[in-house]
């Protein structure tokens, strides 16, 4: 039996227990609520009162490659390193005292020196300077952008004085090549010109951070660590081949030099699908270095506009074949000088008696004289039409950052002697991407494909996103490319220029133009300075190809007959790069007089 004695503290002992089992419950129910319900309140709290810690996750901005995978930008990692004045002073003090078996800074200096690229006097300055103007110094910077192999060599050297952090840059492996195209960042991280620019969003990296709690050691709380990732930016895909854009830019680069001009490209593009395959110009900016070509920041590719010239003979041509009933045997008759009945005039290059031309003669001796008459054909508000088909004045579907557009003026403004004018290519102007799409469209079945410089963007989670294009767009009927084709076959064949641009075992065709230059401060043309242009596709028969070379005011020789070594040499190297078959055919000799 159990007596009172007994029971008295047996009940202590439980309800001692129970109070503690309160009081600890109590306890677990305040941590969850701090741990768990409450705690980003209470980490911001901690934040608040300066005991939280982190850093930027930096993100790696993508790269641009070519048509290949070959890297034209990409990032790497730079590191940016400081000196704690403070501590060599220490270390120097203890070595004097005996107590540091350290090397002395005078011996460390030269080394340090030695890896960043400056002078130890220098290294010994940004110590002595910090230190002159606070005793107590923690930080001075050493070098900013230092790379990877400077970095390690710096850790080797086993220094507690020396912190370094690294942060993302930008890199272009090989230099110069496409330089024009993919443009440059700015030291801050912004892209500024060129694709850098206009696919940023593709591009720019996403940065991360890291957060955690410290204590009033500075120690961080075990389980306060906050991770968000960075997501890296996407990888950039062109069109081009980095290998023929290098040996076209060498290429324009020796003929710019030779020729003395101010500057010089060449434009290769792949018929049946639009792709831009190289796009190189001389001078040529190094995204490395962008400010070291005065003016020099984009792609005149892209940006300049010009006077065709005679080029624009073929756009007369197959507008005159496609809606004017003309043949390449239709004629003419036409003397170097022509008047016509609304007071405009035509005058060639060279003096001759009046020749019956057929179309193709025409375009083999560059008749301006004979091209108006054959353009009167057609009504000009036709042939206007033709050229807003073709192209002309409205840019490319590339939408390069700065690019331009060609200036077609409205038919309502076309005075008596432009109509006449824009027949051979003058009183209008157009860019080097336009009179591309207007030739592939001759060569390609009367199809102009919308040129485009990006193949794709590819995200960092695998997403491929290719540029939206308009659809081809339908200029001329087959026959009538055709045609022009066996024309335009003949101006290499049987122009005077023909050695130059031969290429054993292929049948090429094109088209030259010397565009006068205008005068913008006295008004009319320049004297004797012109824009030359080579424009051709290969081969004549079955075109895969077009290559452009043009020369801006070549001073040594002024014809764009100069133009046809380098455009033989373009041609040829864009025929062994795509390993493109050769002819199996001879050309079709078509007479130049009726």
């Amino acid at each position: 039996m159990t007596t009172r004695s007994t029971r008295s503290p047996r009940r202590r002992t439980v309800v001692a227990l129970a109070v503690v089992l309160a009081v600890f419950a109590g306890f677990i129910v305040r941590l969850v609520d701090i741990q768990v319900v409450n705690a980003d309140a209470h980490v911001a709290d901690s934040l608040d009162n300066a005991l939280a810690g982190g850093q930027v996750l930096h993100g790696t901005r993508g790269a641009i490659v070519d048509e290949n995978g070959q890297t034209l930008a990409g990032s790497i990692l730079e590191y940016d390193c400081q000196l704690d004045p403070l501590l060599i002073s220490q270390i120097e003090d203890d070595i004097a005292e005996g107590t540091s078996k350290a090397d002395p800074w005078s011996e460390v200096s030269p080394k340090i020196a030695e890896i960043t690229g400056q002078a130890p006097d220098e290294v010994r300055a940004i110590v002595a300077d910090a230190l002159a103007e606070n005793p107590g110094s923690r930080y001075a910077v050493l070098r900013n952008g230092v790379n990877t192999e400077q970095y390690r060599a710096l850790v080797d050297l086993r220094t507690p004085y020396i912190a370094c952090v690294a942060h993302p840059a930008r890199a272009y492996p090989d230099g110069a090549v496409a330089g024009n195209l993919v443009g440059f960042i700015g030291t801050d991280g912004d892209a500024l010109e060129g694709l850098e620019k206009s696919y940023d969003s593709c591009l720019r990296a996403t940065d991360g951070a890291l957060a955690y709690q410290k204590g009033k050691d500075g120690v961080v709380i075990p389980g306060t660590r906050r991770e968000q990732p960075a997501v890296d930016g996407g990888t950039l895909k062109l069109t081009i081949d980095r290998d023929l854009q290098w040996y076209l830019q060498q290429l324009i680069g020796e003929e710019v030099t030779d020729r003395r001009a101010e500057s010089g490209g060449i434009f290769v593009v792949e018929i049946e699908t639009g792709k831009i395959r190289a796009a190189a110009e001389y001078p040529a900016i190094d995204p490395n270095q962008p400010t070291a070509l005065e003016g020099v920041r984009g792609s005149r590719i892209f940006e300049a506009t010009f006077e065709p010239g005679s080029t624009f003979k073929a756009l007369t041509a197959a507008t005159v074949v496609d809606a004017g009933g003309q043949t390449p045997a239709s004629t003419v008759v036409a003397s170097s000088k022509e008047y016509f009945a609304n007071g405009a005039r035509a005058i060639d290059s060279f003096q001759h008696p009046a020749f019956t031309y057929t179309l193709t003669g025409v375009l083999v001796d560059s008749s301006n004289a004979g091209i108006s008459k054959f353009s009167e054909k057609v009504a000009p508000s036709t042939r206007y039409e033709y050229f807003q088909k073709f192209g002309i004045g409205s840019g490319s579907a590339v939408d390069f950052p700065g690019e331009e557009t060609g200036l077609l003026h409205p038919l309502d403004q076309w005075d008596p002697q432009t109509t006449y004018n824009t027949g051979f290519g003058q009183g209008l102007t157009t860019t080097v991407p336009e009179l591309a799409g207007a030739y592939v469209a001759i060569a390609n079945d009367g199809l102009r494909m919308p040129l485009s410089l990006v193949e794709s963007c590819t995200a960092a989670d695998g997403t491929v996103t290719a540029p939206e294009l308009p659809e081809p767009t339908r200029v001329l009927k087959e026959s009538t490319s055709v045609q022009m084709r066996k024309m335009l076959e003949n101006v290499f064949v049987q122009s005077t220029f023909a050695n130059m641009v031969e290429i054993p075992g292929y049948r090429i065709a094109g088209k030259t133009g010397t565009g006068e230059k205008p005068d913008l401060v006295n008004g009319g043309y320049k004297r004797g300075v012109y824009f030359t242009t080579m424009v051709g596709f290969a081969p004549a028969e079955d075109p895969k190809y077009l290559v452009i070379v043009t020369l801006d005011e070549p001073k040594t020789v002024t014809s764009s007959a100069a133009n046809g070594p380098t455009f033989q040499k373009a041609m040829t190297q864009v025929l062994k790069t795509y390993r493109v078959m050769p002819s199996t055919s001879a050309p079709e000799l078509l007479p130049k007089f009726g």
